[in-house]
């Protein structure tokens, strides 16, 4: 049987595993990614992972400042494509670009929608204490991640599991769902479910400023922001005019006043917060690499009780 000629539209490495599978089952004609961005030291600039990957396997790949430029919307005219997957792509589709496919574009959304439509879902779903998240395929439609839902597939989020971990449990997840979605779609037996727009929610941006951590809040809440910003833009806090990332914590029972690093453990520290300890396992001191709390502070001679900027 005849494939279908399929654009991929994605960027990070969230994305690869959806595009490896879709060059799988379909006939994927072109590759539409971010350009390629300045980074590290040298500001050297690197591709995209999708771009990698596309390359990799001989796939034509067009990496447009905006994809909803005239003239870029005639190249996708030309390239007539029955179907355009997207998946952590990074800009916004025009009507002109939705409409375009016969069979539609296809989405690969990284939560349980309506809940959390927006760019870091993952991240919020850990940040406010969720105990499942998962994967949603959907037809894109104008709006943010309001398109029709088609299939859904669902993961736990354990106590201690990091934005960092979810993302790659999230991204192999993501491949499954698209396959059995397409598979349906070819089938001609998928169907679409509208969203219950009352049930949605909001995941924006992160930023770095988001991380600072505010001791006053329970020891729960900062386990699931540590957590959350977790590989990036990661939670921190001063200490002696210092900045310390913390990058990971563990609920402990006890009191102290918010931000007091009461005592070092064999595993780490205790600091107070406004409900509870929280004990932070692992730390990243300015300039040096993570490494487990309890070494850093018993290499470092501190004199406890010293205490955290509050926030």
């Amino acid at each position: 049987m005849k494939k279908a000629r399929v654009i991929f539209m994605g960027t990070p490495d969230f994305a690869v595993p959806c595009l490896a599978r879709l060059a799988e089952i379909a006939d994927v004609i072109a590759v539409v990614t971010q350009p390629d961005k300045p980074k590290g030291r040298g500001q050297k600039l690197l591709p995209p992972p999708v771009k990698q990957f596309a390359q990799a396997h001989g796939i034509a790949v067009y990496q447009p400042m905006r994809v909803k430029a005239p003239e870029f919307v005639d190249v996708l005219r030309e390239l007539s494509p029955e179907l355009i997957v997207v998946v952590a792509f990074g800009q916004i589709l025009s009507k002109d670009i939705l409409q375009l496919p016969p069979l539609g574009c296809i989405n690969v959304h990284a939560s349980l929608l309506p809940r959390y439509r927006g760019a870091a879902p993952m991240q919020w779903a850990i940040m406010r204490g969720e105990k499942e998240t998962g994967v949603t395929t959907m037809f894109m439609d104008e709006g943010l991640d309001t398109g029709d839902m088609l299939l859904t597939a669902s993961l736990p989020i354990t106590e201690t599991m990091t934005a960092a971990e979810l993302h790659d449990e999230m991204m192999l997840l993501g491949a499954d769902v698209l396959e059995k979605t397409l598979c349906a779609l070819f089938q001609g037996t998928l169907k679409r479910v509208p969203q219950a727009d009352a049930r949605s929610t909001y995941a924006p941006l992160l930023a770095k400023e988001m991380g600072r951590i505010d001791w006053r809040k329970s020891a729960r809440e900062i386990h699931d922001l540590v957590r959350g910003l977790n590989s990036w833009p990661g939670a921190y806090s001063m200490l002696a005019g210092q900045k310390f990332k913390i990058w990971r914590t563990r609920v402990a029972e006890g009191t102290a006043n918010p931000g007091e690093i009461i005592s070092v453990t064999k595993k780490g520290l205790l600091v107070g917060t406004g409900e509870g300890l929280l004990e932070i396992l692992e730390l990243q001191a300015p300039s040096k690499k993570k490494m487990a709390a309890g070494d850093y502070m018993r290499g470092h001679g501190l004199l406890l009780p010293v205490c955290f900027d509050i926030g």
